[in-house]
């Protein structure tokens, strides 16, 4: 979905396909059939923007085949599907049956992670649509925070840099402008927007940037306004941001909330857990931790790293960072100019949601990825942009 916004310029509003893990290139081809194109045939639209996932696997057949790479091109045409950024964070197996901290290798002091945001970078160079000159990738901040030392911390400086050199040998190859954007997360080396400043900094180059997730800047209490001011003031470009929301309990310590917490602990994905109190941030590394142990103290608000639907809040006593998100957006669009041109909604985990909530077929899945676009659709509108066929 593409989006005129007040000055001019066109900010364009996808939804991340890692809502639908796919491993290989026959996987993808099958998500743009059974999950895509029936959501924009649900918003009424010719034409509707895809984050796309693409697994370690289906990178390297597409990066290394032209004609796959074309056939690509030719199925996201066909249906009515155009990709303007893509999310390069998940390595390969983001449909195990535990991903947890798998999702976190390799880091950016493994070669592994260079080659392949190297070879993410070619192939959206080649599927960006014709009147488009600029991409985005999303990928991991840095690495998660254990076994991250000095040595690694060199490596990964020195694997950005020279992404940065190739990212630049591309732009003048294809005249395709690519940029990859770090996204902060609960846990790791970079896990608020602070966090990352200085190590950008350090790399100073325009096309390594941010990508803010507001589910992660919500989980670490962090303050919208502050967080992109910093970001402003430290020349930090702000390659995409990804729209989500976050689990939100106003009162931990009681045993309802407790329990309704408790039907959100799941065994696939890790759902870190923040709480900020008079003596700072403290978390737990999953949601479990949090409510079987004294780690965190719960006298204030819990915010879980756990992806839920945008336009559909949990049930009393729980709720979401949804007005985290309104703030955000309000700020990274509403401006005079835009402080970035993609977003993308990121909601991944409708499988891993409680039972009783999850989609239970593809119909209903389609309906609720289409109702968070649908929403956010209006927030830009509201916001003065105008929608463009």
């Amino acid at each position: 979905m593409r989006f005129r916004h007040p000055d001019g310029s066109t900010v364009h509003l996808a939804y991340c396909t890692n809502v639908h893990p796919a491993e290989t290139l026959d996987g993808v081809l099958a998500q743009l059939r059974d999950h895509c194109e029936p959501v924009r045939r649900r918003l009424g639209r010719d034409r509707l923007g895809i984050g796309l996932w693409l697994a370690k696997d289906a990178a390297h057949a597409l990066v290394t085949d032209p004609s796959a790479l074309r056939g690509l091109r030719t199925e996201l045409d066909r249906r009515g599907l155009e990709v303007v950024t893509l999310n390069g964070f998940p390595y390969e197996g983001f449909g195990a049956e535990q991903v947890k901290y798998r999702v976190y290798r390799p880091d950016w002091a493994d070669p592994e992670r260079l080659d392949h945001t190297i070879a993410l970078a070619r192939v959206l160079a080649h599927l960006l649509p014709d009147d488009v000159t600029e991409g985005s990738i999303s990928t991991l901040p840095l690495a998660w925070r254990t076994a991250y030392d000095d040595d690694r911390a060199d490596l990964a400086r020195a694997a950005l840099l020279t992404l940065a050199e190739r990212l630049d040998a591309l732009h003048e190859l294809t005249g395709r402008s690519l940029r990859v954007g770090l996204e902060p997360e609960p846990g790791c080396v970079i896990e608020t927007t602070a966090d990352a400043l200085a190590p950008l900094t350090r790399i100073a180059h325009p096309r390594i940037g941010l990508s803010v997730d507001t589910c992660h800047l919500a989980t670490s209490f962090e303050d919208p306004h502050a967080a992109l001011d910093a970001l402003a003031g430290a020349g930090v470009p702000i390659v995409k941001s990804q729209l989500s929301a976050a689990l939100h309990a106003e009162h931990p310590h009681l045993p309802q909330v407790r329990a309704a917490l408790a039907a959100f602990d799941e065994p696939r994905f890790l759902h870190q857990t923040r709480t900020a109190t008079t003596t700072g941030l403290h978390g737990t590394d999953d949601l479990d931790e949090a409510l079987t142990t004294d780690a965190l103290p719960d006298t204030a608000p819990w915010r879980a790293h756990f992806h839920v639907p945008l336009h559909a809040a949990p049930a009393a006593p729980l709720t979401s960072t949804l007005p985290v998100l309104t703030t955000t957006l309000t700020r990274l669009v509403g401006g005079p100019q835009p402080l970035t041109h993609h977003l993308e909604v990121e909601t991944y985990t409708w499988q891993a949601l409680p039972p009783a909530l999850r989609p239970r077929h593809r119909a209903q899945l389609a309906d609720g990825i289409a109702a968070e676009l649908a929403l956010v659709r209006d927030l830009l509108t509201d916001l003065g942009l105008k929608e463009l066929p």
